[in-house]
């Protein structure tokens, strides 16, 4: 995987050959990467795997024409013939007036140390031992007959950004995880559940005795589902899924979804969209997060934004191309590959936790459904509709009563963002997160 040159180095050398080839302006990127795998079932090893990675892009401005350009080939030969072609093929591109490099003033200078790298790369044998111990675990749970399969993984991955406005940075990140799905009953009545967990270091991992462990019980618990009548009540989100909500609010304030028009959301700014009591905040800089990064995919200085102050929606999710489409600034939220242009994404976002505990939101529900698992993508970025099949647990007078499967929920995501009321339970797990969610007078499809 090492390309013996500095990577700083080399990617300075590509721009400038881009330049004297006749671009305007020019980025290169390389990310290099090694990724090691390993998944037993039924108590056999199954594969092992192991793969290293170089990935390089260069990006040509000519006016305001553009092309990008990549390679996996990493030779001298192959990198020297890379500009040349970059431009030419940007001579023939359509004008693309919004396209652009982040400007100097914007580039970051500085950043914090955030821990994203692990030193010690696990052996195999140790991958070898947390697949089997997840697996073991989650089928010595009474109930469990058969297994999809338990993993362990790990990745690192490099980053190197060069861009000719005077920026130039390189971070790296690992990334270890464990997992496995389960099934439990027999016949038509089997019933599935999985668990999973990923960090930046191992030591942060749980273990995989508790991961498989709970993976089972949690498909034990679905045994015999019943059917409910369709009415609306209402529905309470575990924090499995109920980052997913949230997810949906970042892509309804992407930048290029407001700029073409095209989000549900699209006259709210500075409006309320969720209760006062919300707050839902973006940092890119949080120690060891799953998404964190030091600068964004442009060069731009990043840090923590709360997209929703007390309620009120403050701000887009843009990059330095739908900033300038909307004649705003960029919120240091650009993510890309090498292979095309940057895209506004968020970070590590999360909602903030509220006051109550998953039971005190549960008890005053006399008939509930309390979500474990979604299904399909039956959710619509433009009028907000929102309708996806769910599976889990009814709640009567405040307790969980018994599973449920073959349901549908639905509403509209403007009225469900206003109805949301969070539990105390806020734990980052995932690159999205949200504690326990309780949405008021959703609309249940069953029997």
């Amino acid at each position: 995987m090492s390309t013996r040159t500095d990577p700083r180095e080399r990617l300075e050398t590509l721009i400038r050959a881009a330049e004297k080839a006749g671009a305007d302006q020019a980025d290169a990127l390389l990310v290099e990467s090694v990724a090691s795998s390993v998944s037993y079932r039924m108590g056999n090893l199954e594969d092992v795997e192991r793969a290293e990675a170089a990935d390089l892009g260069l990006r040509v401005f000519v006016g305001k024409r553009v092309a990008f350009v990549s390679s996996t080939d990493l030779s001298a030969d192959a990198l020297a013939a890379l500009p040349g072609r970059a431009v030419a093929m940007a001579k023939l591109a359509p004008e693309d007036e919004f396209a652009c490099l982040a400007p100097r003033e914007l580039l970051a200078k500085d950043w914090p140390a955030l821990d994203l790298e692990d030193p010690n790369e696990p052996p195999t044998n140790r991958l070898i031992e947390q697949a089997r111990a997840v697996e073991g675990a989650a089928l010595a749970v009474a109930g469990v007959t058969n297994s999809e399969g338990g993993g362990a993984s790990f990745g690192r991955s490099a980053v190197t950004l060069v861009t000719s406005e005077g920026f130039a940075g390189q971070y790296a990140g690992t990334s270890h995880s464990i997992g496995v799905a389960v099934l439990a009953g027999e016949g038509t009545g089997m019933e599935r559940d999985y668990d999973s967990d990923s960090a930046r270091h191992g030591g942060d991992l749980e273990s995989a005795e508790a991961v498989g462990r709970h993976a089972g019980e949690r498909a034990v618990k679905r045994l015999a589902p019943r059917k409910v009548k369709s009415q609306a009540v209402p529905v309470v989100f575990d924090p499995r899924v109920s980052a997913g909500l949230i997810g949906h609010f970042a892509g309804a304030i992407s930048g290029a979804a407001i700029a073409r028009g095209v989000s549900f959301l699209k006259e709210f700014m500075g409006k309320d969209v969720f209760a006062p009591h919300i707050t839902i905040i973006d940092d890119p800089h949080r120690v060891r997060g799953l998404r964190s990064k030091p600068f964004d995919g442009e060069g731009v200085r990043n840090g923590r934004r709360a997209f929703i102050e007390k309620g009120v929606l403050t701000s887009w999710i843009m990059d330095c191309a739908s900033a300038r489409q909307l004649k705003l600034a960029t919120t240091g939220h650009a993510a890309r590959g090498t292979g095309g242009p940057p895209a506004p994404a968020p970070t590590n976002l999360y909602m903030e936790a509220g006051t109550a505990t998953p039971a005190e939101l549960m008890s005053g529900i006399k008939q509930g459904f309390y979500v474990t698992e979604l299904m399909g993508m039956g959710v619509n970025g433009v009028t907000g509709d929102y309708s996806r099949g769910a599976a889990g647990f009814w709640i009567e007078n405040g307790e969980i009563a018994y599973p449920v499967s073959e349901v549908t929920i639905a509403g509209n995501l403007k009225e469900m963002f206003r109805a949301i009321t969070p539990a105390n339970d806020l734990v980052f797990r995932y690159g999205t997160n949200a504690p326990t969610l309780r949405v008021e007078g959703m609309t249940i499809a069953g029997a």
